[in-house]
């Protein structure tokens, strides 16, 4: 008698083992995605800190005279 298994049930395994590594990928890239929507929140933190000091580094001197802001050189 044979020692190889059916071909029917080697075809089961290997099946489930390529389910198991497609879960495994599966669960990585969760990871992935849920890293980079943390690091876009941040961001997107980070962006609305920033527009909220930039008016207060205009200083609210209203319109500005362009001629203030040539080089020395000019």
């Amino acid at each position: 008698m044979s020692a190889e298994p059916h071909p029917t049930e080697q075809r089961l395994t290997e099946l489930e083992i390529k389910a198991s590594y497609t879960e495994d990928l599966l669960d990585q890239l969760n990871l992935v995605i849920y890293r980079q929507q943390q690091e876009i929140d941040a961001l997107a933190r980070t962006v609305a800190q920033l527009r909220q000091q930039m008016p207060e580094a205009g200083g609210g001197a209203g319109a500005r005279n362009l001629r203030d802001e040539l080089p020395p050189h000019y």
